[in-house]
């Protein structure tokens, strides 16, 4: 399994483009020629949508349910499941994973990956809103990636219904692989962190990580629930500390930006490698952590009721800036304002938590691992709602298969928790390489009615103002 694992990976994530330029050699691996040209492409065919528009995410989170339909959530609650998936274990492990990889430069190719992939984000969020149906278990909505492309394929070759549709089919698969993968790297990081911090057992913090998702996942209607309550309330505690601790340090905020900027392109010849290391490793972790072209997101996207399928777009745009811009920056900036000589040598959680320490003493350590407890336990909350449709997709509209899906994702946070640093992340990398793969180059032909859609909304705005 670890060799299938690591082909995949290289496949997705290797070199697939070697260019020697005078002092660097770019190193290319297919998701960054897939991503980097899609969120341009969708940039300018929106005309710089994340810049131009942004005052209208801002107002469309505000906007209240179109209907009262029963088990259906509002444009905000959508954004709520999103940004529990986001805002998890990439704004943490995965900014320590990019930075110690790629140098601090990878901070700003992750940066670049948010603003074109906010776009991106936008277009297959909007796709979500337009082919989405009932759900008839849960209540409200269901779509995603999964949906528009079998309807697209259905409409494209003018046949009778199908049951499946290839495309969608390897979509939900590679959707399924992923977020086990994802539920492995909760629990290992979780674990890590608490042993650091309190010198528990890696098994007895898995143990009680496993039990309490039990207790919420495999209730009908208590995912959304948690989320509304434990998302503002992690995602307010981490700015707020790591903000002050900013402000604290603004002093040496001139040299911080100037190695990030210097970095970026290559100028420091001692980042791991070179110019495509950096870029590799920051639009690598941009992805995992902001989720944009993935296709995840798509499956909250599709459960809002609105009045416009534009509003749901924006405000899922508006989720990659509030992980990758706001969160992991934060994250970005914490460790590079710890000296290089206190994190030699350590990787993930110990180096984070390492550099929180410098900051905060003793209670860094702690603080460390208590919000990544709460990061952690909402991201696999969250990720087992972008599931729902894709199990129905595959296995049809039964409580059993969905079911038995979430008890995969608890046994696969068990493991997890006991698994080697580097494989979980491997498979983590391999599930959300794939649905990329899928769902972005049916992007392309699928994004006309959104900038129909695009369109019309700013007629109609126009004409309010």
């Amino acid at each position: 399994m670890t060799t299938i694992i690591e082909v995949v990976y290289g496949f997705l994530w290797g070199d697939w483009l070697t260019i020697p330029l005078p002092g660097i050699t770019v190193h290319v691996s297919l998701l960054v020629l897939l991503l980097i040209p899609t969120g341009v492409y969708f940039t300018i065919r929106t005309r710089f949508l994340p810049v131009r528009l942004f005052p209208d995410m801002l107002r469309a989170v505000t906007e209240k349910k179109a209907g009262q339909g029963g088990g259906a959530l509002s444009v905000l609650q959508t954004l709520v499941v999103s940004t529990a998936t986001r805002v998890g274990m990439g704004n943490l492990v995965g900014v320590v994973a990019a930075i110690s990889a790629g140098g601090a430069g990878a901070v700003f190719w992750m940066w670049i990956t948010a603003l074109i992939g906010s776009s991106t984000a936008f277009v297959e969020a909007t796709l979500a809103q337009l082919y989405k149906e009932k759900d008839p278990l849960y209540g409200g909505y269901r779509g995603g990636p999964a949906y528009y492309i079998h309807r697209y394929m259905e409409e494209r070759h003018g046949r009778k219904p199908r049951r499946y549709v290839l495309l969608s089919v390897l979509f939900a698969l590679s959707g399924l692989i992923c977020w086990c993968g994802i539920s492995q790297v909760i629990s290992n990081s979780v674990t890590s962190a608490f042993e650091n911090a309190f010198h528990i057992p890696p098994l007895y913090t898995t143990i009680v990580l496993v039990l309490l998702a039990a207790v919420i996942v495999l209730r009908k209607d208590a995912t959304v629930k948690v989320l509304d309550v434990l998302v503002p309330i992690m995602a307010g505690c981490y700015l707020v500390i790591t903000l002050l601790l900013i402000l604290l340090n603004f002093r040496q905020l001139p040299g911080v930006f100037e190695r990030i900027f210097s970095e970026a392109f290559g100028l420091r010849q001692a980042v791991a490698g070179g110019f495509g290391t950096v870029v590799m490793n920051g639009v690598k972790r941009g992805l995992f952590s902001n989720e944009a072209g993935s296709g995840s997101a798509p499956c909250a996207a599709a459960a809002a009721e609105s009045k416009s399928p534009v509003k749901v777009g924006l405000v899922q745009a508006l989720g990659v800036f509030i992980d990758t811009i706001l969160i992991c920056s934060c994250t970005a900036m914490i460790m590079l304002l710890t000296p290089a000589r206190l994190t030699e040598g350590l990787v993930g959680m110990d180096l984070l938590q390492a550099a929180m320490e410098f900051h905060l003493g003793r209670f860094g350590v702690i603080f460390t691992a208590a919000i990544l407890w709460l990061f952690s336990f909402s991201t696999f909350i969250g990720i087992l709602f972008y599931a729902r449709p894709n199990v129905a997709y595959l296995f049809g509209d039964n409580w059993l298969s969905q079911t038995l899906y979430k008890l995969l994702a608890l046994a696969m946070l068990f493991v997890g928790g006991l698994a080697a640093y580097t494989v979980v992340w491997d498979l983590g990398d391999v599930g959300v390489g794939l649905m990329t793969l899928f769902n972005i180059f049916m992007l392309y032909p699928l994004s006309k009615p959104v900038f129909g859609q695009l369109r019309a909304y700013e007629e109609q705005r126009r004409g309010r103002l």
